[in-house]
């Protein structure tokens, strides 16, 4: 049995196969997925997983090197928008509208449903390199 870390085994098997410059979402409970792009579902209840709780423990897996979010979370989710920038420190990203970050959706391998009830809880996260 694995002992720490990320324990779902489909989350672990996109992780793991994730290679340099490919893009994957992590989302709130109401985030539509595109067809086509693989889904995660963590979500059990409203808040179960929270959005908080699954980005921190794919970061501790993941290296980032560069994020995409909706410019709505600035001011409809400060707190959480917060959250993600304290947790990618100096990691470039890009600010976009709700709609466009919902199209560039669709080049995500994977996307994680999370149990978020927050508005505009949603990141999309490009793997990086450890070397």
């Amino acid at each position: 049995m694995k002992k720490r870390g990320i324990l779902n085994a489909e989350l672990m098997r996109c992780i793991a196969a994730l290679g340099h410059k490919d893009l994957f979402m992590i989302g709130d409970a109401g985030m539509p997925i595109p067809e086509g792009v693989e889904v995660i579902d963590l979500a059990v209840c409203g808040g179960v997983p929270r959005f908080e709780q699954v980005l921190d423990a794919v970061l501790a897996e993941t290296e980032v090197e560069y994020y995409y979010l909706a410019d709505e979370i600035q001011e409809k989710n400060k707190k959480l928008y917060q959250h993600i920038v304290d947790v990618l420190p100096g990691v470039e990203y890009e600010m976009m509208p709700h709609t466009d970050l919902k199209a560039e959706s669709a080049k995500c391998r994977f996307a994680v449903r999370t149990g978020e009830f927050s508005p505009f809880a949603n990141v999309i996260l490009r793997a990086g390199v450890v070397f």
